[in-house]
């Protein structure tokens, strides 16, 4: 089995550093998928701050319809991060951000990143993401775009995405009534410059609705009198 990184991490409860590696999954992973994907939805507070996959979605993605990447302490899997090939319907996110339809099969989703809690603390995430997107050129397909959808408030997720260079492009009703940020990075235009900052608090979604709409984007996250606000900007065309 290919290794795609190797490195050390820290058990939180063990306070004890242990070796790691990642490698991409397959469907003889499912179980020790789901069973992962269980403990972290657990171990949450708000159980729907995370929008975990089924069985179906996860055979969907292991049938060569995305990209699984997971993280493993020896034999053990403490974490794992996937990317979905999107059948192109009415809800395909490429319409939320305005992509004409020749576009959307060069769409890829960013989908869920789970760390076990005792791994949590280690920036998992975001090396899983480095990972998974170094493999996204040996898929056969070839992608544009990776999208995503985050809910509002949900501020690790968001700066998890920020650090990845996505930006918020819309805030859109999905997964019945639910409000949803949809998250874009264009592979082929990653050097962006902005201009006419501005920030607004996380829950004034009115306002950010109205900024997105006059052709703003959500870039990243500011400090304002010691409480995170959404930092909004032009893109320059």
């Amino acid at each position: 089995m290919k290794l795609l990184h190797e490195g050390t991490i820290t058990n939180q409860v063990l306070h004890k550093k242990l070796p790691f590696s990642m490698k991409r999954l397959y469907l003889e992973d499912l179980p020790i998928i789901e069973q992962v994907q269980a403990r972290v939805i657990e171990s949450l507070p708000e159980k729907a701050a995370l929008q975990a996959l089924t069985t179906e979605e996860f055979l969907f993605i292991l049938n060569e319809r995305g990209l699984l990447v997971g993280a493993f302490v020896e034999d053990e899997l403490i974490g794992f991060r996937a990317l979905l090939i999107p059948e192109i319907d009415e809800e395909h996110l490429g319409w939320d951000i305005g992509l004409p339809p020749e576009e959307l099969q060069k769409v890829i989703y960013q989908e869920i990143s789970v760390v076990l809690p005792e791994y949590r603390g280690n920036r998992l995430q975001q090396k899983l993401a480095e990972v998974i997107m170094k493999e996204l050129p040996n898929l056969e397909e070839e992608f544009r775009y990776v999208c995503c959808t985050v809910a509002p408030m949900n501020i690790p997720s968001l700066k998890d995405k920020f650090t990845q260079q996505m930006h918020i492009a819309a805030l859109k009703e999905k997964y019945v009534g639910l409000e949803r940020y949809i998250l874009v990075k264009d592979l082929e235009n990653t050097a962006v410059q902005y201009v006419d900052h501005t920030t607004v608090k996380l829950d004034d979604l009115e306002k950010q609705q109205q900024l997105l709409n006059e052709g703003y984007v959500g870039i990243g996250f500011q400090l304002v009198h010691g409480f995170h606000e959404l930092q909004f900007a032009k893109p320059v065309l």
